[in-house]
């Protein structure tokens, strides 16, 4: 059986990372490339921590590019009180700097080059801003029908946003590039607060990480340590929510959340709620012609979700 060749795109902060090394570490699966953007740390920092994620991984010869520094319109704005200077809170020495240097291209072309060399085979997993997305599908409409599927960290129907009343990050970073994706012509599945605000990493589960002699589980528990501050600051338990790694692992098993297909937009005028997702539930509203349904994480199998992302952050690398 061939691999389930993914595309991961991201801002390469502290749960971006543990999602790679989740996917790193699943059997029947090929990372093709990596594209960094801005959001939890420059485009730039973002691509040499994805180099160190992946050499901690030992996927060593998987390419990273560069991606879009700045959002489509507006300034941009990097999350270091969440994810530290660095973007890997403070622990990017946690594990020696790649020697490897980012590719020549942006990660935009790098995101075509990859969807025209593998048609109907590449499942995208984007867990930042969508400025890359929305620069390929702008740069080259009729490469969307070639991914067999986005899946998109980002957004919130019912539960609190994260960067305002009603917006989550990922998408507040860059409310036109959200937009541009959502409405292109490819099949996208969202993963937001709805879903990831129930993905609790505490308890037993930190503990095995913790105690995790592997490489994976030394760099995890390493850039955990803000990333646990900061939450247990905020939210007053001592754990974090599986944001990132929660994309990941329902892009490779759907059966761990439940989804609703609904007509969608992004809010690009209020002041107050720019970036908010728009999602229009009237059973009588289909989405605009042409462009296909966006499915929606509602809930998730919390248990079994955060169980199998601790299974697969501490097992042998997958050959």
């Amino acid at each position: 059986m061939s691999a389930r060749k993914l595309i991961l795109d991201g801002d390469y902060g502290i749960d971006d990372s543990l999602a790679a090394l989740y996917l790193a570490h699943q059997p029947g699966v090929e990372i093709v490339a990596v594209g960094s953007v801005h959001g939890n740390a420059s485009a730039a920092t973002a691509a040499r921590n994805a180099l160190t994620v992946l050499d901690v991984a030992g996927l060593g010869d998987v390419p990273v590019a560069v991606g879009a520094a700045r959002p489509l319109a507006q300034p941009v704005q990097i999350a270091t009180r969440v994810h530290g200077s660095d973007g890997l809170g403070g622990c990017a020495p946690a594990a020696p700097p790649s020697g490897r240097r980012p590719r020549g291209v942006a990660a935009a072309v790098q995101l075509m080059e990859a969807l025209r060399a593998h048609p109907g085979e590449c499942t995208v997993v984007a867990t930042g801003p969508l400025t890359n997305l929305a620069l390929a599908v702008l740069l080259d409409p009729g490469v969307a029908p070639l991914a067999a599927g986005v899946v998109v960290m980002g957004g919130t129907v019912s539960a609190p946003g994260n960067v305002g009343p009603l917006a989550e990050a990922n998408l507040a970073h860059d409310p036109e590039a959200a937009q541009a994706v959502l409405a292109a012509r490819w099949p996208v599945t969202l993963v937001g607060l709805d879903v990831t605000m129930k993905t609790w990493l505490e308890g037993p589960h930190l503990e095995r990480i913790e105690a995790s002699r592997t490489p994976a589980g030394r760099f995890a528990w390493a850039i955990l340590q803000h990333y646990l501050a900061y939450y247990e600051e905020r939210h007053g338990r001592r754990g974090c929510p599986l944001h990132d790694p929660s994309a990941a692992c329902i892009a490779l098993d759907p059966t761990l959340a439940s989804f609703a297909s609904w007509a969608v937009d992004v809010e690009l005028r209020s002041e107050r709620n720019r970036g908010m997702l728009i999602v229009d539930r009237r059973p009588f509203v289909s989405p605009p012609p042409g462009a296909p349904p966006v499915k929606i994480a509602t809930d998730v199998d919390a248990g079994r979700l955060v169980a199998a992302f601790v299974d697969g952050l501490l097992a042998e690398p997958a050959v």
